[in-house]
C-alpha cells in the first residue's frame, strides 16, 4: 500500500523559513516523479515544485521560484521542501505527491497524495 506522510508544517512569521518533509512507504520513490502542491482556503490547488526521479531536474511555480527548494533523498525514501522568505500568501495546506509520470505542475497527473500539512505565515 503506497502512502505519503508529510510533516514539518506549522506557524511562522513573514520572512521566516520552514522545511517540509514527506516520507514514502510501500514503495521505493526512486522511479517516481515527486512534488509539492498547495491549496489555500477558497483557492484552487497550485503546483509548488517537482523533482525528477534522480533529483537532477526540478521545476517551480512562479510564485515560489527563488524562495523554495525541492530535494529528495531516495535512500531515505524522503522528499523535502525548504522554504525561505515566507509570505502570508504562502499560507496553505501543502501536499506531497508522487507518480510514475513525466514531472508536471498540473495536479491531475498525480495519483498518490499525502494527507497534507498546514503552513501558516503571519504578517
Amino acid at each position: 500500500q503506497v502512502q505519503l506522510v508529510e510533516s514539518g508544517g506549522g506557524s511562522v512569521q513573514a520572512g521566516g523559513s520552514m522545511r517540509l518533509s514527506c516520507v514514502a512507504s510501500g514503495y521505493r520513490i526512486s522511479r517516481y516523479c515527486m512534488g509539492w502542491f498547495r491549496q489555500a482556503s477558497g483557492k484552487e490547488r497550485e503546483g509548488v515544485a517537482t523533482v525528477s526521479p534522480s533529483g537532477g531536474s526540478t521545476n517551480y511555480g512562479s510564485s515560489v521560484k527563488g524562495r523554495f527548494t525541492i530535494s529528495r533523498d531516495n535512500a531515505k525514501n524522503t522528499l523535502y521542501l525548504q522554504m525561505h522568505s515566507l509570505k502570508p500568501e504562502d499560507t496553505a495546506m501543502y501536499y506531497c505527491v508522487a507518480d510514475i509520470i513525466p514531472c508536471t505542475l498540473l495536479f491531475e497527473g498525480y495519483n498518490v497524495w499525502g494527507q497534507g500539512t498546514q503552513v501558516t505565515v503571519s504578517s
